[in-house]
């Protein structure tokens, strides 16, 4: 292993907080990565980490020495990635992380087309139904709901607008019947998404705005498990029209209430901001904005909350 590979070995541990973790990321087996670090300790004549056989922390000297590191192995990737710009050929490895929802209907079906444009690039897709930290967590391209990001640091960039809405299974239908206004809901079983505050939903019509108590026959916190569960006709679902698009178009589900709306959201590709934005990351970006204009997802998610089935 060279020095700068030590390097980012070491910045690795750091950051994953695992030696195992930062091991796997860089292909090596646990014995050759602790000899590794041991080795680099060694040479610096300083103890970097201390570990034990349950945790490992960094050292004061490491905290330094690990700062030191991360700003001379970013300049370096810069200027690679200034090399790789004038040639349009971004190598390495690109980090994505979204929900499931959104990694399965809009990341995975574009990998094959993705890796033969840019066969140098390796893709890991971190999918989690929660907000990892983009710069801890070495995170180049995140694709996120929230309009707002606590980190000034990042660039947010909207993809589409779309709105969460309210559909059960025909089945369900057929049984039960349809609401026809927010306060009809109080008499049905709801499908609740947990990370989008479902004690209330407020909902909107011409100038009429109408706040509702809710109560969760079924609450979970991803988008999928409540899909299925919706079409097996279990409840009432509210989720944005991405999740559930497809089974709207081939009938699977019904939109409801209609005439009502709920708040807007938007779909974003969050990144950090740099002088010179990485070319796999701008690949990435510019892949994922083609794709979604090329799908007209905007016109095609916002049909369905006007009750069309749009293809």
């Amino acid at each position: 292993m060279d020095h700068w590979t030590e390097y980012e070995f070491f910045v690795r541990v750091v950051e994953l907080g695992s030696l195992s973790k930062a091991a796997e990321s860089m292909g090596l087996s646990n014995p050759s990565a602790s000899r590794q670090l041991a080795a680099l300790e060694r040479r610096l004549g300083a103890r970097l980490i201390e570990r034990s056989t349950r945790r490992l922390f960094v050292t004061d000297v490491g905290q330094d020495f690990y700062r030191r590191c991360k700003g001379a192995l970013d300049d370096m990737q810069e200027a690679v990635e200034a090399v790789n710009v004038t040639t349009s050929n971004p190598v390495g490895v690109l980090r994505v992380t979204a929900s499931l929802s959104l990694s399965l209907q809009h990341i995975a079906p574009l990998l094959p087309e993705f890796a033969q444009r840019y066969p140098n690039l390796r893709v890991e897709v971190v999918a989690a139904n929660r907000y990892y930290d983009i710069i801890d967590n070495n995170i180049d391209v995140a694709l996120r709901t929230r309009e707002s990001e606590p980190d000034s640091s990042l660039v947010i960039r909207s993809l589409a607008t779309t709105r969460r809405v309210l559909a059960a299974s025909p089945a369900y239908i057929d049984r039960y019947g349809a609401p026809g206004d927010p306060h009809a809901l109080a008499k049905h079983p709801l499908l609740l998404y947990t990370h989008h505050d479902p004690d209330t939903l407020t909902f909107e019509r011409g100038d009429e705005r109408v706040t509702i108590p809710t109560k969760a026959k079924l609450e979970a916190n991803d988008g999928q498990i409540l899909r299925v569960a919706s079409v097996q006709g279990l409840g009432i679902v509210v989720q944005p029209v991405y999740v559930i698009y497809d089974d709207l178009v081939a009938g699977r589900l019904v939109p409801l209430m209609t005439d009502w709306k709920l708040p807007t959201m938007s779909v974003n590709i969050v990144y950090q901001h740099r002088r010179l934005v990485p070319a796999k990351t701008r690949a990435f970006i510019d892949f994922l904005i083609e794709d979604f204009e090329r799908q007209d997802y905007q016109r095609r998610w916002n049909s369905m909350t006007s009750g069309q089935t749009a293809l």
